[in-house]
């Protein structure tokens, strides 16, 4: 698939070549543990065993790395398994990495909780500001994480600013793509080193699917990863490979109307009197939202918001809303609505990571955007 054909064209193609023996349109799961060899040595087509390489799971990854212009991608179990995956093929014991001040609690439980038990450093920068993170680089930064938008609070980043800190610092540029996904942004061609993706979200974008992904801009590094994944194991099966690449190939109309979907809701939270900020990079006073614009095609379904009556005012919230279903992840055709405090981001408490008790963070869905408005409302009267 050429890299002159339009996003959407790429997102149903890449990857799905007809099935030669068939004609079949959709590449077939491939639910095989092992494969005959023509003779000792002798692999056909490259196979061998499904945890080094499957073809269901290889016809998603071509379509990952064509989707954000990279050199190699690679599925995973889950997109902490990506990160874990990246963390140890990039990373030494006194390694340092530089990580955000706003993102996913799990991506921070792994480096409080995990890595830093052999001996990986970490400190918190605001990445939405480059000289604040190049204030934070240490002689063994080996690695710059950033999500854009971030997760909870719809921080960006600007990865151009980003990628240059992290080249004069000789470390990675690893950007979490998750919230935005391919469509809206592509970190690669702004100068990020890896990006990073949950496809459980809106790659797969029907909430049936568990999944993670890393792509990268140059070949020797996707190669130090492939065998790493290989090593590890923390490989996408094939059914959920097939899942997500079913997922993908409608990523472009389910962006759109995510996007407009979720301006209409951040625009009518602020003007509500129970709401007393809202986060959303779409809105023209949010403080990313000129570098957004210049570095995504439209904001996505994301928004977050503060309520006035505190802690207990949002779970409230969170329990009237009846449309949007209470519960964790997001991505999904369906609306979402969550806690952060005590549901995603629990393990950040205490942290500098902490996130307001008054938080609450929507997934918007592709549902009518007036019974979107209507549900909301009824929720915070």
């Amino acid at each position: 698939m050429s890299d002159q054909h339009s996003f959407e064209t790429i997102a149903i193609h890449a990857g799905n070549t007809p099935d030669s023996l068939t004609g079949a349109v959709v590449p077939p799961i491939y639910q095989v543990s092992t494969y005959k060899q023509d003779g000792v040595g002798g692999l056909r087509g490259g196979y061998e065993y499904s945890r080094s390489a499957n073809p269901t799971r290889s016809a998603l990854e071509e379509n990952l790395a064509a989707l954000e212009g990279g050199r190699r991608g690679l599925a995973f179990a889950s997109g902490l398994a990506a990160e874990d995956c990246l963390l140890r093929t990039l990373l030494s014991p006194g390694d340092h990495v530089v990580i955000p001040n706003d993102a996913y609690g799990g991506t921070f439980r792994l480096f409080a909780k995990v890595v830093s038990r052999w001996g990986v450093e970490w400190s918190v920068a605001d990445t939405s500001d480059p000289a604040a993170v190049r204030a934070a680089l240490r002689p063994r930064t080996k690695a710059i994480w950033v999500e854009t938008p971030s997760n909870p609070l719809l921080g960006i980043s600007d990865v151009v600013a980003l990628a240059e800190v992290a080249r004069g610092a000789g470390a990675k540029l690893v950007v979490d793509n998750t919230f935005a996904s391919p469509y809206l942004q592509q970190p690669l061609a702004l100068g990020a080193d890896v990006v990073v993706h949950s496809t459980t979200k809106y790659m797969g974008g029907h909430s049936d699917v568990v999944g993670g992904a890393l792509i990268t801009a140059d070949d020797t590094l996707g190669d130090e990863l492939a065998y790493h994944q290989n090593a590890m194991g923390a490989i996408s099966g094939p059914f959920d490979a097939w899942l997500v690449l079913r997922g993908v190939k409608t990523l472009a109309v389910r962006m759109d109307r995510h996007s407009e979907n979720a301006t209409r809701v951040a625009e009518m939270l602020e003007r509500h009197p129970k709401v007393s900020k809202v986060y959303y990079p779409g809105l023209p006073d949010h403080p990313g939202h000129e570098i957004a614009a210049k570095q995504m095609k439209s904001f996505g379904g994301m928004v977050s918001f503060q309520v006035t009556g505190g802690e207990q005012a949002a779970i409230e919230v969170c329990g009237k809303a009846k449309v949007f279903t209470l519960g964790e992840s997001l991505g999904g055709v369906e609306s979402l609505i969550e806690h952060p405090g005590r549901m995603t981001h629990a393990s950040a408490a205490g942290s500098p990571l902490e996130v307001p008790d008054d938080l609450i963070r929507l997934s918007v869905g592709i549902e009518s955007g007036d019974d979107l408005l209507t549900d909301l409302q009824q929720a915070l009267a």
